[in-house]
């Protein structure tokens, strides 16, 4: 079993920026598809960022294209989302996961959910307002 603890989430201002992490336990995360997804009150999940398991491609959704910045760290088996120029718009929980490469083509390049296998984080609320 892979698992998440999430961090770095919090209230910030427009313009103002900030980094979330997903730490892994369990199993190397470098094996993974990793993505982020995001949820608006009121709103689906949405995918806004995916790295393919060899770090070779990542995608962006236009709503944060420019501005976002995924990564992962594989000696510390935790990915990021830097998170720059921050907009109220981008309010929401964001969540975490990890899929099999064999889901490549659909949550990242097509940035659609992850299967019923992956794995989640357990979220952070990221808050921008003034």
């Amino acid at each position: 079993q892979l698992q998440f603890v999430e961090s770095g989430g919090g209230l910030v201002q427009p313009g103002g920026s900030l980094t979330l992490s997903c730490a892994a336990s369990g199993r190397r995360l470098d094996y993974y598809v990793i993505g982020w997804f995001r949820q608006a009150p009121g709103k689906e999940r949405e995918g806004i960022s995916c790295m393919s398991s060899r770090v070779s491609f990542t995608k962006y959704a236009d709503s944060v294209k420019g501005r976002f910045t995924i990564s992962r760290d594989n000696a510390k088996n935790t990915v990021y989302l830097q998170m720059n120029n921050l907009k109220p718009e981008d309010t929401g929980i964001y969540y975490c996961a990890a899929d099999s490469p064999s889901n490549f083509q659909s949550m990242c390049v097509m940035l659609r959910p992850p299967s019923v296998n992956a794995y989640w984080g357990p979220g952070s609320q990221v808050t921008v307002s003034s």
